[in-house]
């Protein structure tokens, strides 16, 4: 497999942003879902509206969100609809709680943990295209949280989160805690989930941007997320989620920045790579990536 291209740059903006999207070169058609994480109130560093403004308006998105599986305020739709309130998300596009009513089963094909099975928000069906736009940061259950996370969890039904966190054992948010010991299981069952939603999408109806700011060990679903150490690093986009992913952990391992030290070791106590790894032996990408920096 020929390297897949993965654009870089440095500065953080709203502009940069639309330029990073536009040299990917594709366009998003129909009813675009743009799938963020809408951040756990009491946490700061989610995507900021302001931040993302400019690109959600260019493709007339919709964001679109899930339930989560933990007890939080964004358990159930009516309170997690008023997070994405106070959030300022409905302050620059239509925003949509994809599991409200309901979930779907979507196919997984060669699934090991999963059973074939994807448990996805019903709201899922009426979008053409996606463009997963994350915020890469470090996270206590998968190391670290980028576009494979942001399309697995992030797109899966409250049930459909406690099916890949228990690698296929439960669909019960209830049972869950109680079943979450296999490690690899369960990053490999992130991997899986992609390779149903790329499936049912189809590979050329979605685009990826990870945005590396913010460097938290800490995912944006804690409600208080230990403060960034690391200093921003920047925007990166690229039509291949395996590519990108890899790209952005490459990135924190080789950077000069001496405060990397514990998202580092957030990243190797949790083995997260092992779902960069997982994901490409779906064919859901390549490792292999060639690094285009923008002016």
């Amino acid at each position: 497999m020929e390297k897949s291209k993965v654009y870089f740059s440095k500065e953080i903006s709203e502009e940069s942003l639309i330029k990073i999207y536009e040299a990917l070169n594709i366009e998003l058609k129909g009813n675009v879902a743009i799938k963020i994480s809408t951040g756990e109130p009491g946490g700061h560093n989610f995507l900021n509206p302001k931040l993302i403004r400019g690109l959600v308006e260019k493709l007339k998105g919709t964001i679109v969100e899930c339930n989560t599986a933990y007890k939080g305020r964004r358990f159930d739709t009516e309170s997690h609809q008023k997070a994405i309130e106070e959030h300022g998300f409905l302050e620059i596009a239509p925003c949509d709680i994809m599991d409200q009513d309901g979930e779907i089963e979507i196919p997984i094909e060669g699934s090991l943990h999963l059973k074939g099975i994807n448990i996805v928000g019903d709201h899922l069906k009426n979008y053409d295209s996606m463009l997963m736009l994350s915020h890469f940061k470090g996270h206590p259950m998968g190391g670290f949280g980028g576009a494979l996370k942001n399309m697995s969890i992030g797109v899966s039904s409250r049930n459909g989160k406690a099916w890949i966190h228990t690698a296929g054992f439960t669909k019960d948010p209830n049972e869950m805690w109680d079943h979450v010991e296999d490690q690899d299981g369960f990053l490999e069952s992130m991997a899986e989930a992609c390779k149903g939603v790329i499936d049912y999408l189809k590979k050329e109806n979605i685009a990826y941007i990870n945005i590396a700011n913010n460097l938290s060990i800490d995912c944006d679903c804690s409600n208080h997320p230990a403060d960034p150490e690391m200093k921003d690093i920047g925007i990166f986009a690229s039509l291949d989620p395996v590519a990108l992913d890899q790209c952005c952990y490459d990135a924190i391992m080789n950077s000069q920045d001496e405060k990397k030290t514990s998202l580092i070791n957030r990243m190797e106590e949790k083995h997260g790579i092992h779902t960069v790894h997982t994901a490409e032996k779906l064919g859901l990408g390549t490792t292999e990536y060639e690094l285009i920096e923008l002016n």
